[in-house]
Protein backbone atom coordinates (compact mmCIF):
# COMPACT_ATOMS: atom_id res chain seq x y z
CA UNK A 1 0.00 0.00 0.00
CA UNK A 2 1.54 3.48 -0.84
CA UNK A 3 2.34 5.30 2.18
CA UNK A 4 0.14 8.66 2.64
CA UNK A 5 1.25 12.20 4.15
CA UNK A 6 -1.66 14.44 4.91
CA UNK A 7 -1.51 17.83 6.13
CA UNK A 8 -4.31 19.60 7.95
CA UNK A 9 -4.16 23.52 8.17
CA UNK A 10 -6.15 23.83 11.04
CA UNK A 11 -7.46 21.31 13.69
CA UNK A 12 -11.27 21.64 12.82
CA UNK A 13 -10.93 20.69 9.50
CA UNK A 14 -9.87 17.39 9.81
CA UNK A 15 -12.48 14.54 12.12
CA UNK A 16 -10.52 12.63 14.77
CA UNK A 17 -11.47 9.24 13.52
CA UNK A 18 -9.81 10.11 10.44
CA UNK A 19 -6.27 10.54 12.82
CA UNK A 20 -6.66 7.38 13.58
CA UNK A 21 -4.46 5.41 11.40
CA UNK A 22 -0.76 6.09 11.48
CA UNK A 23 1.12 8.40 13.18
CA UNK A 24 0.08 11.85 13.78
CA UNK A 25 2.45 14.96 14.33
CA UNK A 26 1.23 17.75 15.94
CA UNK A 27 3.00 21.48 15.32
CA UNK A 28 2.43 24.90 16.84
CA UNK A 29 6.07 26.32 16.30
CA UNK A 30 5.22 29.31 17.50
CA UNK A 31 5.02 28.44 20.79
CA UNK A 32 3.18 25.67 22.21
CA UNK A 33 5.08 22.72 20.66
CA UNK A 34 8.25 24.41 20.66
CA UNK A 35 7.90 24.89 24.44
CA UNK A 36 6.63 21.32 24.74
CA UNK A 37 10.15 20.42 23.58
CA UNK A 38 11.58 22.88 25.75
CA UNK A 39 10.20 21.55 28.55
CA UNK A 40 11.18 17.90 28.41
CA UNK A 41 14.70 18.98 27.40
CA UNK A 42 15.01 20.47 30.68
CA UNK A 43 13.80 17.66 32.64
CA UNK A 44 10.27 17.54 33.15
CA UNK A 45 8.30 14.45 33.85
CA UNK A 46 5.14 15.25 31.94
CA UNK A 47 3.10 17.34 30.50
CA UNK A 48 -1.25 17.86 30.64
CA UNK A 49 -2.90 19.91 27.58
CA UNK A 50 -6.12 21.62 28.96
CA UNK A 51 -7.88 23.57 26.34
CA UNK A 52 -9.18 25.81 29.52
CA UNK A 53 -7.75 27.98 32.56
CA UNK A 54 -10.15 25.87 35.10
CA UNK A 55 -9.07 22.49 33.65
CA UNK A 56 -5.57 23.23 34.54
CA UNK A 57 -6.15 24.76 37.63
CA UNK A 58 -8.46 22.02 38.91
CA UNK A 59 -5.81 18.97 37.67
CA UNK A 60 -2.99 20.59 39.23
CA UNK A 61 -4.97 20.65 42.73
CA UNK A 62 -5.78 17.02 42.64
CA UNK A 63 -1.95 15.99 41.75
CA UNK A 64 -0.76 18.46 44.91
CA UNK A 65 -3.56 16.29 46.99
CA UNK A 66 -2.90 12.99 45.55
CA UNK A 67 1.16 13.91 45.14
CA UNK A 68 2.42 15.70 47.87
CA UNK A 69 6.13 16.41 47.75
CA UNK A 70 5.92 16.56 44.15
CA UNK A 71 6.45 19.53 41.86
CA UNK A 72 3.34 20.58 40.10
CA UNK A 73 3.45 23.90 38.14
CA UNK A 74 1.02 26.06 35.62
CA UNK A 75 1.74 27.29 32.52
CA UNK A 76 0.17 28.74 29.30
CA UNK A 77 -0.65 32.27 27.86
CA UNK A 78 -3.86 33.87 26.50
CA UNK A 79 -3.35 36.51 23.80
CA UNK A 80 -0.17 35.60 23.72
CA UNK A 81 1.08 36.95 27.78
CA UNK A 82 1.20 34.71 30.85
CA UNK A 83 -1.82 33.69 32.60
CA UNK A 84 -2.49 35.78 36.15
CA UNK A 85 -1.55 33.10 38.78
CA UNK A 86 0.31 30.61 36.86
CA UNK A 87 4.18 29.87 37.31
CA UNK A 88 5.38 29.96 33.50
CA UNK A 89 4.11 31.40 30.52
CA UNK A 90 4.45 29.97 26.78
CA UNK A 91 7.99 31.42 26.10
CA UNK A 92 10.08 28.44 25.00
CA UNK A 93 13.16 30.01 26.93
CA UNK A 94 11.09 29.46 30.29
CA UNK A 95 11.43 26.19 30.47
CA UNK A 96 14.27 25.82 31.95
CA UNK A 97 15.65 24.30 35.53
CA UNK A 98 12.08 25.36 37.20
CA UNK A 99 10.43 22.67 35.08
CA UNK A 100 13.19 19.47 36.23
CA UNK A 101 10.82 16.79 37.51
CA UNK A 102 7.77 18.98 37.34
CA UNK A 103 4.05 17.62 36.43
CA UNK A 104 3.02 20.47 33.93
CA UNK A 105 -0.86 21.54 33.33
CA UNK A 106 -0.68 23.43 29.84
CA UNK A 107 -2.73 25.27 28.24
CA UNK A 108 -2.58 27.67 25.16
CA UNK A 109 -4.62 29.09 22.96
CA UNK A 110 -4.00 27.15 19.65
CA UNK A 111 -1.54 24.41 20.50
CA UNK A 112 -3.78 22.88 23.14
CA UNK A 113 -6.59 22.38 21.54
CA UNK A 114 -5.19 20.29 18.66
CA UNK A 115 -4.38 17.64 21.13
CA UNK A 116 -7.19 17.75 22.08
CA UNK A 117 -8.58 16.56 18.32
CA UNK A 118 -6.14 13.47 18.57
CA UNK A 119 -8.39 11.88 20.75
CA UNK A 120 -8.76 8.41 18.53
CA UNK A 121 -4.69 8.41 17.41
CA UNK A 122 -2.72 5.76 18.22
CA UNK A 123 0.53 7.43 17.68
CA UNK A 124 0.86 11.26 18.32
CA UNK A 125 4.46 13.10 18.27
CA UNK A 126 5.02 17.05 18.88
CA UNK A 127 7.12 18.62 16.60
CA UNK A 128 8.60 21.73 16.10
CA UNK A 129 12.28 23.19 13.88
CA UNK A 130 13.71 22.78 17.72
CA UNK A 131 13.34 18.75 17.26
CA UNK A 132 12.74 18.45 13.11
CA UNK A 133 15.36 15.65 11.95
CA UNK A 134 14.06 14.04 15.25
CA UNK A 135 10.53 13.86 13.90
CA UNK A 136 11.64 13.10 10.53
CA UNK A 137 13.65 10.33 11.38
CA UNK A 138 10.40 8.89 13.33
CA UNK A 139 8.25 9.20 10.84
CA UNK A 140 10.73 7.52 8.00
CA UNK A 141 9.88 4.49 9.52
CA UNK A 142 6.06 4.76 9.35
CA UNK A 143 4.35 3.10 6.15
CA UNK A 144 0.92 3.75 6.53
CA UNK A 145 -0.22 7.48 6.80
CA UNK A 146 1.36 10.55 8.57
CA UNK A 147 -0.96 13.17 9.64
CA UNK A 148 0.64 16.73 10.09
CA UNK A 149 -1.75 18.54 12.16
CA UNK A 150 -1.40 22.09 12.29
CA UNK A 151 -2.69 24.25 15.17
CA UNK A 152 -2.97 27.39 13.48
CA UNK A 153 -3.31 31.20 14.58
CA UNK A 154 -6.84 31.94 16.05
CA UNK A 155 -8.64 29.45 13.77
CA UNK A 156 -6.87 31.09 10.90
CA UNK A 157 -3.76 29.22 8.47
CA UNK A 158 -0.41 29.61 10.54
CA UNK A 159 2.60 30.35 8.08
CA UNK A 160 5.01 29.08 10.79
CA UNK A 161 3.32 25.69 11.43
CA UNK A 162 2.77 25.06 7.38
CA UNK A 163 6.41 26.37 6.75
CA UNK A 164 7.15 23.18 9.39
CA UNK A 165 4.96 20.73 7.79
CA UNK A 166 6.36 21.64 4.14
CA UNK A 167 9.99 20.95 5.71
CA UNK A 168 8.69 17.20 6.71
CA UNK A 169 6.89 16.55 3.35
CA UNK A 170 10.33 17.49 1.36
CA UNK A 171 12.39 16.05 3.72
CA UNK A 172 10.44 13.08 3.42
CA UNK A 173 10.20 12.60 -0.26
CA UNK A 174 13.92 13.76 -0.66
CA UNK A 175 14.89 11.13 1.84
CA UNK A 176 12.63 8.72 2.12
CA UNK A 177 12.71 6.81 -0.91
CA UNK A 178 9.26 6.16 -0.95
CA UNK A 179 6.67 7.20 -3.15
CA UNK A 180 4.08 9.32 -0.83
CA UNK A 181 0.68 10.07 -1.88
CA UNK A 182 -0.01 13.83 -1.25
CA UNK A 183 -3.40 15.40 -0.07
CA UNK A 184 -3.47 19.03 -1.58
CA UNK A 185 -2.42 20.85 2.09
CA UNK A 186 0.89 18.77 1.75
CA UNK A 187 1.44 19.83 -1.88
CA UNK A 188 0.96 23.77 -0.65
CA UNK A 189 2.76 23.11 2.33
CA UNK A 190 5.92 21.65 0.30
CA UNK A 191 5.33 24.12 -2.22
CA UNK A 192 5.71 26.99 0.42
CA UNK A 193 8.66 25.67 2.06
CA UNK A 194 10.25 25.62 -1.46
CA UNK A 195 9.80 28.59 -1.95
CA UNK A 196 11.06 30.29 1.15
CA UNK A 197 14.63 29.07 1.33
CA UNK A 198 17.21 28.89 -1.90
CA UNK A 199 19.17 26.13 -2.42
CA UNK A 200 20.77 24.32 -0.43
CA UNK A 201 19.06 25.11 2.54
CA UNK A 202 15.55 24.71 1.06
CA UNK A 203 16.66 20.76 0.06
CA UNK A 204 18.71 20.24 3.36
CA UNK A 205 22.13 20.14 1.62
CA UNK A 206 23.26 23.00 4.48
CA UNK A 207 21.78 23.63 7.25
CA UNK A 208 19.62 26.78 7.98
CA UNK A 209 21.04 29.52 9.86
CA UNK A 210 18.89 30.31 13.34
CA UNK A 211 18.72 34.09 11.77
CA UNK A 212 17.17 33.02 8.25
CA UNK A 213 14.47 30.72 9.83
CA UNK A 214 13.37 33.13 12.01
CA UNK A 215 13.00 36.04 9.69
CA UNK A 216 10.42 33.55 7.62
CA UNK A 217 8.50 32.73 10.85
CA UNK A 218 8.58 36.32 11.53
CA UNK A 219 6.02 36.66 8.43
CA UNK A 220 3.49 34.90 10.16
CA UNK A 221 0.22 35.89 12.02
CA UNK A 222 1.42 34.01 15.29
CA UNK A 223 4.78 36.13 15.33
CA UNK A 224 3.22 39.40 14.38
CA UNK A 225 0.59 39.33 17.60
CA UNK A 226 4.45 37.91 19.53
CA UNK A 227 5.96 41.12 18.14
CA UNK A 228 3.19 42.92 19.46
CA UNK A 229 3.98 41.59 22.91
CA UNK A 230 7.48 42.07 23.01
CA UNK A 231 8.05 38.35 22.87
CA UNK A 232 10.27 38.75 19.58
CA UNK A 233 12.95 36.75 21.31
CA UNK A 234 10.08 33.60 21.43
CA UNK A 235 10.35 33.41 17.76
CA UNK A 236 14.73 33.52 17.21
CA UNK A 237 14.01 30.16 20.12
CA UNK A 238 11.58 28.95 18.13
CA UNK A 239 14.06 28.96 14.95
CA UNK A 240 17.12 27.08 16.68
CA UNK A 241 16.35 24.15 14.24
CA UNK A 242 17.68 20.48 15.70
CA UNK A 243 18.44 22.29 18.92
CA UNK A 244 17.15 19.28 20.53
CA UNK A 245 17.41 15.08 19.67
CA UNK A 246 13.33 14.03 21.64
CA UNK A 247 10.44 13.93 20.24
CA UNK A 248 7.31 13.47 23.39
CA UNK A 249 4.78 11.72 22.66
CA UNK A 250 0.94 12.22 23.70
CA UNK A 251 -1.09 9.58 25.33
CA UNK A 252 -4.28 9.72 24.40
CA UNK A 253 -4.96 7.24 27.23
CA UNK A 254 -3.63 8.90 29.85
CA UNK A 255 -4.10 12.35 28.27
CA UNK A 256 -0.58 13.30 29.15
CA UNK A 257 2.73 13.99 26.98
CA UNK A 258 5.37 12.16 28.12
CA UNK A 259 9.37 12.35 26.56
CA UNK A 260 9.15 9.05 25.26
Amino acid sequence: MQPKIFVHALPHLVEPEELAAGTVVVIDVLRATTSIVHAFAAGAKAVYPCQEIEEAEQIASELRRSRPGEVVLLAGERNCLPIAGFDLGNSPAEFDDRVADAWLLFTTTNGTVAFRRCQEASRVLVGAFVNASAVFRELAAETAVIHLLCAGTDGEFGRDDTLFAGFLVDRLQRAGGLPYELNVQALTARENWRAAFAEPYAIGAEPIPQELLAAQLAKSAAAEKLVAARLERDILDAAAMDRFNIVPRYRRETGWITRT
